[in-house]
């Protein structure tokens, strides 16, 4: 109930099904079954190219894309379950798989981003809203737009020069909104560029007004949606809620349930920004609201690992922010204790004692860093010693709790498992290294094929976790990652053991020093980004 307008008009889920994990059909049939309980009336299944266009086969190609007659399978459970399915697109950027292939060269601006102004870029996006109002039964549609940073810099500018960027993705969002209109659609959109344009491309920067002359061409039937998953302070969202008022058009506040960091959800961060984001949202009658939960380098993190924190948004939506009167209530439905989820967090917490505003994915860059050349060996290096084990053996005992989710437990348990012995492997091998003692380089070489035989482990959980929910598109992306850990481990294991027995006089890669990730101390010092950028400083 929204004290300021009465009711939610809608109140959704965004599930990201274009990082590789395209969920089943079945899965999303749980997910519909899941949101219903918990008093959610929407779901969007954002798909960059994971759904079927007539007349474009290479769109989605090799993807896992959902067939016309899967999103007809899924629209009618979720209708019949008063869920209202809508299609959840792009039309400007983020275009990052398709445009990998010829097919798209002559639509495409630069990066990922489509060809504004270009007829045969309008024919395509005609061709995707058809495919649309074929398979879809809501009228409304999240056309996208959001991060397209170099918009019109590549070659729009080749071919017509220098264009106003307000300008130019006006003049894009009419032409879209102009075709969702011929098939019956009406439009939301991100409203991030707007403001990146307005503030040098900070969408968060104080006292940005977008000027009136640009506002007033946003179509008066395009409805923005305001994204925030960083803030944790409700003055912030009261602002930026503020700035969107001043559109004067339908305004959507889309939340974030961090599950994109890597193989762990940022749950602590998740409550605490949700918590600000929904008593700004209730004060500000803000009527449709949208928690996100994405996927980006993989989707690595199952969606199911945040269902305490949906739940408890819903929940602070509604004006509950007890968090006992929250976990009972989650219990009460799901028959699983709220803090037994929390526990899925643990891979990523350094020590139960690190503030939990810092962002922190841990146990990814530890588990890639390579054991020779890890250049994130020293991010970490106020916490040498990670209590992996105690992971571990916590959620392991948290798995026989909780039932036929007892598989998410189980793939964190292994993954900690592994990281209790890999975590610091590289920069306890360069130590051993470095003492000249070739004794103590010796005794590491156990290490490395216990490290690999639970990277196996890991793997094999993994695997198992992501057919259960996933098709198997994508997943080579996965056996390319973790096969070349546990390929890796052994390489540098044998070279150990050469340098050990005298075979080898020198080892090249761990003579180098190890600069810091961060030149200069950074808030951000527990984070890194995408595994193309911690594996290696080498072409990928």
């Amino acid at each position: 109930m929204n004290e300021k307008t009465g009711i939610y008009q809608r109140f959704g889920v965004l599930l990201d099904c274009s990082r590789n994990a395209v969920l089943t059909v079945d899965t999303v049939k749980k997910w519909i079954d899941i949101l219903q309980k918990m008093g959610y009336n929407v779901l969007e299944l954002y798909t960059e190219d994971t759904y079927e266009v007539e007349g474009e086969p290479y769109f989605g190609y090799l993807r896992g894309r959902y067939s016309g007659a899967e999103i007809r399978e899924m629209d009618a459970y979720a209708a019949a379950h008063g869920i209202e399915l809508i299609p959840c697109i792009q039309t400007l950027a983020h275009f990052t798989n398709p445009l990998k292939l010829p097919r798209f060269a002559e639509i495409t601006d630069v990066n990922d981003i489509l060809l504004i102004d270009e007829q045969k870029t309008y024919e395509f996006l005609d061709r995707i809203f058809a495919s649309l109002a074929k398979n879809f039964t809501s009228r409304n549609v999240h056309i996208g737009m959001d991060e397209a940073h170099m918009v019109g810099l590549g070659k729009y500018l080749d071919r017509y020069g220098y264009c106003d960027r307000f300008e130019l993705i006006n003049r894009h969002v009419a032409r879209v909104n102009e075709i969702a209109e011929k098939y019956g659609f009406s439009v939301q959109m991100w409203s991030d560029m707007y403001f990146r344009l307005a503030a040098k491309g900070d969408y968060y920067r104080r006292d940005v007004h977008i000027p009136q002359s640009v506002r007033e061409c946003v179509p008066k039937n395009v409805s923005l949606v305001y994204w925030d998953y960083y803030h944790t302070g409700k003055e912030h969202y009261d602002r930026m809620i503020g700035a969107h008022c001043e559109f004067q058009r339908e305004l959507w506040f889309a939340g974030g349930a961090w599950t994109w960091t890597g193989f762990a959800p940022r749950t602590r961060f998740a409550y605490a920004s949700l918590q600000a984001a929904m008593k700004s949202v209730r004060e500000n009658g803000v009527k449709n609201v949208l928690i996100t939960a994405w996927g980006d380098d993989g989707g690595e993190c199952s969606l199911f690992s945040v269902l305490q924190i949906l739940y408890a948004a819903r929940r602070y939506a509604d004006g509950e922010f007890d968090c006992e009167k929250i976990s009972e209530g989650f219990e009460n439905l799901f028959s699983v204790s709220a803090r037994d989820w929390d526990l899925l967090e643990l891979p990523d917490l350094l020590s139960n004692s690190i503030d939990f505003r810092k962002l922190c994915n841990a146990s990814k860059y530890l588990l890639y860093a390579d054991p020779f050349l890890g250049i994130s060996d020293n991010v970490p290096n106020a916490f040498p010693s990670i209590p992996y084990g105690d992971y571990a053996a916590r959620l392991a005992a948290a798995k026989s709790r909780t039932g036929g989710y007892a598989y998410l437990f189980d793939t964190e348990e292994k993954l900690c498992r592994l990281l209790e012995i890999k975590a610091f492997l590289g920069a306890r091998t360069r130590t051993a290294y470095r003492s000249g003692d070739k004794n103590a380089v010796a005794m590491l070489v156990a290490d490395y094929g216990r490290a690999k035989k639970r990277a196996e482990e890991f793997y094999d959980a993994y695997a198992k976790r992501w057919h259960k929910e996933n098709k198997p598109f994508g997943f080579e992306v996965h056996c390319i990652r973790l096969g070349g850990l546990i390929t890796r481990l052994e390489y540098c294991k044998k070279r150990l053991q050469a340098y050990a027995n005298g075979e080898l006089q020198k080892i090249e890669e761990l003579e180098e020093e190890i600069l810091p990730y961060y030149p200069a101390p950074d808030e951000n010092e527990l984070w890194m980004g995408s595994y193309r950028n911690m594996i290696s400083t080498c072409e990928l």
